[in-house]
């Protein structure tokens, strides 16, 4: 699941590019298949050993383009490891909502990425998040689990006091977020015919993207969409 246009970040072949709190590394997979030098930066090495297995595997299935390279790299958000001005493209999707100290984490991104380069930032989205939070404690008060819900306007201001500067926002997965409401009615942990049905088709439309989800989805997202996606440059 995508959350990020590669287009409007403008990922181009050589760039160095920094996914911050990678995760399962879906975002650094895309990068890499459009030839970006990507590292995958997480906390979580389990997750990092299963990334690292990925890259090898899209290596031998010929899913790298020439000069493209991946690597991971275990670490803090709030203090990288890695040199000031170090990425051309600095990613950071749906994490600043888990980090207590998330203006330690901004000032990170600003610091490692180089003038001229990019940041992209993605948070779930105000309202969509208020109605899950109100449906179920147990989908925000888990070790590791949400611990804020952002203003739009809010984290702008926050990314802009860091010194980068907005050129795009927009939001993302409007299918998406009719599911966790339903999830949270039941309990994140639970399922029912509700929820397996529905996340059949998200599967379903994360596999073979047809055109009546996908313009449907693009319609909704301003209204419905469950992500906020705040694009940025530094000077």
């Amino acid at each position: 699941m995508i959350t990020i246009d590669y287009d409007t970040f403008d990922v181009q072949p050589g760039m160095s590019f920094l996914d911050v709190g990678a995760g399962q590394g879906r975002h650094s997979y895309a990068a890499l298949r459009r030839g970006a030098n990507v590292t995958a930066f997480d906390m979580n090495e389990a997750d990092l050993a299963d990334v690292k297995s990925m890259f090898g595997a899209m290596e031998l299935e010929g899913e790298v383009p020439a000069g493209a390279s991946a690597t991971v790299q275990h670490g803090d958000a709030r203090a990288m490891p890695f040199p000031s001005e170090s990425f051309d493209r600095v990613l950071a999707s749906e994490i600043l909502e888990h980090i207590h100290e998330d203006e330690a984490a901004i000032a990170e991104i600003a610091r490692v990425t180089k003038p001229g380069g990019r940041v992209a930032v993605t948070v779930p989205r105000n309202w969509p998040e208020q109605v899950c939070w109100k449906l179920s404690d147990e989908y925000h008060e888990v070790e590791g689990g949400h611990i804020r819900i952002y203003q739009a306007s809010d984290l702008v201001a926050k990314l802009t006091a860091a010194g980068l500067t907005p050129y795009k926002t927009e939001h993302a997965h409007a299918l998406h977020a009719p599911y966790w409401w339903l999830k949270c009615a039941v309990g994140p942990d639970n399922e029912n015919f509700a929820t397996r049905g529905y996340h059949k088709l998200l599967v379903w439309d994360m596999m073979k993207a047809p055109a009546l989800t996908r313009v449907s989805e693009r319609v909704l997202n301003p209204v419905l969409g469950k992500s906020f996606v705040v694009y940025l440059t530094k000077p």
